[in-house]
């Protein structure tokens, strides 16, 4: 059957579901015609949500328990555990007291996960990633549960079912799994346009980090600390990588996913293994509640970011994650984490996606923890105390003994009893709530297109190509023209330039309008402003029997120093002879390995080689080059050099005076990408 008429058969399938649905107005499950079904009920336009909303809570609760037993969402994670410790106190800001005391160290669990596959799924695709931290505090624990991207698709938590329905595999036939590159996506993008901003990040390429151990994390929404004396400050928290923020290219994430679908995992794994810790310093932004409309934006929109240029981040800590779980399961899958498990000292805003998630996240694990007990397993228990008249249910642990179990009592002298503020009780912060009870949404939120025009300023040209590429790819796999045609309309909003691209690419109309002007960037959103270090970056040394011993050993040596991880590489596994006698372990044979699982090759080559390993060695080189990675050669590896007509290229180091090598190299390697080559 040629693809016209498939087209044909699938646009008659869509007419024949809308006309069966065509006139039906929504309504909740028990009937009750919805009159709004964008925005939560709330305490004025930018009040708190209120818990009378019965459709949101209906929405949201069946949302939460569409699948059993995965997470709906971040169902692909990988955790580890470590420690924080603050650098100086926060007492100013804040009374948490794991934020007061450096000498203090608290210990933190914390998940990675990508957001749309299924737990089978590949981890090395377009995806936004989950930085989840559990803080076990001597107040209890507090939950930092972020993102690696600083903004959100949506402003209200009513939509986050929505979002995910889309994002996920059409329901008719499971497709794609783990891809936003398909129909229903986009026509979601397309009619729900405050994601531009979360879509410009999403096909950059912060969507396909190096590593977890490389990429930033943010807790996405406004929140408060509140000082000793009441004082509260509005806070953002981001995860600083002491590493850089680096990423992959999408050809290189692509066959990665064929290689090895647990190429992240597995980096976490073996860096926490070989005592390579990966280190991350916590940043907040602090604005003072008095300056909460002295901005252009709206800062309880959660499509928005605060430009560090204009609200520097204050580093406050460090992270460090230096041990491995255990179990996966009864740790890495059984963790529960929630933004409302917080200590004295941090608080909400009206944020009104978090105010949603607030609900979400314990209406989420009651169904896939098996109960209300979740906080007793022991990835989940604090470990402090804990006292209250909360009984029995799923997967009960603790014997409670005596017959009370109700407050207040004189049977049991009233314990427990409530903490009082001075006592370490949390109090929550008291704002003045005046405002009549809405569906609707502040009009400072509408402007869902300057951030996102500020954020493609920003970028370098290579990453501007990169954004326009990953456009191309995910429109090019929606089969519909109209939601092609819509999409490339709306970016317009953003850029001509990336819109006109696109819509050539792809064979739609060029776009309608024009994006406003916007000067406005933010160097700090760039990839190529950060932390660059040969540090834990893994080379495929390529060497063969017959290689000269005195003169790589030296050099292997000498590159090790830097931090960097070597893995040989050969014809077959075992022994590899040098010409002088010395012997080295081959890590991986060709057929076991790729040129995309390492960060920069090292060639090194010998006498004894034949037709395969020169054919292979040529392979691999081609395609560390075609994705822009730092190349060395020496002794007989020169010949690969030379051969491909790679000499004099960026990033190719073929220098053979051995230190010189190394400092070279080295450097080459911290560089992580040149971009250069895309016009050699």
């Amino acid at each position: 059957m040629s693809k016209k008429v498939n087209e044909q058969s699938k646009q008659e399938q869509l007419e024949q579901y809308r006309v069966e649905d065509e006139g039906k107005t929504m309504t909740t499950n028990q009937g009750v015609k919805v009159s709004e079904d964008e925005f939560s009920l709330k305490a004025g336009e930018r009040g708190p949500t209120l818990m009378e909303d019965f459709h949101f809570r209906e929405k949201m609760t069946h949302f939460d328990h569409e699948r059993i037993p995965e997470r709906i969402v971040h169902a692909r994670g990988f955790a580890a555990h470590g420690e924080f410790e603050v650098y100086e106190s926060m007492g100013a800001y804040t009374k948490a007291k794991f934020l007061q005391d450096p000498s203090v160290k608290t210990p933190v669990f914390v998940r990675f996960s990508t957001v749309a596959g299924s737990k089978g799924s590949a981890e090395a695709v377009r995806d936004a990633r989950g930085f989840a931290t559990k803080f076990y505090t001597e107040e209890g624990n507090y939950d930092l549960v972020g993102n690696n991207i600083p903004v959100f698709f949506i402003q209200d938590a009513m939509k986050f079912p929505d979002l995910v329905h889309a994002v996920k595999p059409e329901p008719h036939n499971e497709m794609p799994q783990a891809a936003s590159a398909h129909d229903t996506f986009w026509d979601f993008v397309a009619n729900n346009q405050e994601s531009a901003h979360m879509i410009m990040w999403k096909m950059s390429d912060r969507a396909i980090p190096r590593s977890f151990r490389m990429m930033e994390g943010f807790g996405v929404h406004t929140f408060r600390f509140v000082n000793q004396e009441g004082k509260a400050h509005f806070v953002k928290f981001h995860w600083k990588p002491v590493l850089g923020t680096h990423s992959l290219v999408w050809d290189e994430a692509q066959k990665i996913n064929g290689n090895d679908p647990d190429f992240h995992r597995r980096d976490l794994w073996e860096s926490i293994e070989n005592g390579d810790y990966p280190e991350y310093e916590l940043g907040v932004q602090l604005l003072a509640e008095e300056d909460e409309f002295k901005f252009n934006f709206d800062i309880l929109d959660p499509t928005k970011l605060w430009p560090e240029e204009d609200i520097p981040v204050k580093i406050i800590g460090k992270l460090t994650l230096n041990r491995n779980v255990d179990n996966v399961f009864a740790e890495t899958e059984q963790v529960a984490f929630h933004p409302g498990h917080v200590v004295p000292g941090i608080d909400f805003s009206n944020d009104p996606l978090l105010q949603g998630r607030l609900f979400s996240y314990t209406d989420t694990q009651l169904i896939r923890l098996g109960g209300p007990n979740f906080h007793e397993l022991p990835i989940n228990r604090p470990v402090c105390p804990f006292h209250n008249n909360q009984r029995d249910g799923y997967g009960r642990q603790t014997i409670n003994k005596g017959p009370v179990s109700y407050h207040k009592n004189s049977l049991a002298a009233n314990t427990p009893r409530p903490a009082s503020e001075e006592e370490g009780g949390y109090v929550h912060y008291q704002e003045k709530i005046d405002g009549r009870k809405v569906r609707n949404r502040s009009d400072s939120f509408k402007d869902h297109f300057t951030q996102a025009i500020m954020f493609w300023n920003s970028m370098s040209s290579p990453e501007k190509e990169h954004i326009k590429s990953a456009f191309s790819f995910e429109l090019g796999k929606v089969e519909s023209k109209s939601v092609q045609q819509q999409v490339v309309d709306m970016f317009a909003n953003v850029s001509s330039e990336l819109a006109k691209e696109v819509a050539e690419t792809i064979g739609v109309n060029p776009p309608k309008g024009e994006a406003k002007k916007v000067t406005k960037s933010s160097p700090a959103l760039s990839q190529e402003n950060t932390i660059k270090t040969p540090k834990t970056r893994k080379v495929g040394v390529i060497i063969a029997n017959g290689f000269d011993c005195r003169e790589v050993s030296s050099i292997l040596e000498g590159v090790k120093e830097e931090g960097i991880q070597l893995e040989l590489i050969s014809s077959t596994l075992g022994k590899v002879k040098g010409a002088g006698g010395l012997e080295l372990e081959a890590d991986h044979a060709f057929l076991t390995c790729d040129s995309v699982l390492f960060d920069a090759l090292y060639v090194v080559g010998g006498k004894d080689t034949d037709k395969k390993f020169d054919r292979e060695t040529t392979y691999f080189i081609e395609e560390a080059f075609d994705h822009f990675k730092p190349i060395g050669g020496t002794h007989d590896g020169l010949q690969w050099l030379e051969k491909l007509n790679i000499m004099d290229a960026p990033g190719i180091v073929s220098e053979q005076d051995k230190n010189v090598f190394i400092k070279q190299f080295s450097e080459a390697v911290a560089s992580h990408r040149f971009w250069d080559r895309a016009i050699v």
